[in-house]
């Protein structure tokens, strides 16, 4: 896997959160789309904020502070991290997941906070993976054990996924 090609894909992926966020509406922001499900902020706020913690799962195995463990990914992880995306079916979040970092809604000011928090944070941690940490991994709650650049995949994967969730609720929630 490339490395600095994964991270050039995150960037360009948050550049398109960016771009959205400037064109969303204010007043629609916080508004439960009508059809159900998040609002734009609560896709922010999830997806910048499992951004983030993914990203301590990718430092702490760059740093090798993870599991010395050959058994790698589950058999839904290979598959997405083979194919690159989510199968095409809707997934709730993980209620260990969920209990611990609920979804909230945040303003588009809090939203561009974490855009730049995650942008930041990835470019000061991608530089420390290197080949040994590919080794030591840490557990996804659905993907199971992941390494270092895995995680760094995961998380391009997972952004990209709720762009397609940003379409559906504009596709909703014309002013």
């Amino acid at each position: 896997m490339n490395i600095a090609k994964e991270q050039k894909a995150i960037e360009a992926i948050l550049d398109k959160y960016k771009e959205q966020l400037d064109a969303i509406l204010d007043e629609l922001f916080t508004v439960t789309p009508p059809h159900g499900g998040w609002s734009y902020a609560e896709v922010y706020d999830h997806t910048m904020q499992m951004a983030f913690i993914s990203s301590l799962g990718l430092e702490r195995c760059a740093n090798l502070q993870g599991t010395l463990n050959a058994k790698g990914p589950s058999l839904a992880g290979r598959l997405v991290l083979f194919f690159g995306r989510f199968p095409p079916v809707k997934l709730k979040v993980p209620a260990k997941v969920a209990a611990k970092n609920p979804v909230k809604k945040i303003s588009k000011e809090e939203a561009k906070a974490l855009i730049i928090k995650v942008s930041k944070r990835l470019a000061e941690i991608t530089p420390l993976i290197k080949a040994e940490s590919s080794h030591s991994r840490i557990k996804h709650p659905r993907l199971g054990m992941l390494n270092a650049a895995e995680w760094l995949k995961f998380i391009r994967i997972h952004t990209k996924h709720h762009l397609k969730q940003l379409k559906r609720i504009k596709k909703f929630q014309r002013p």
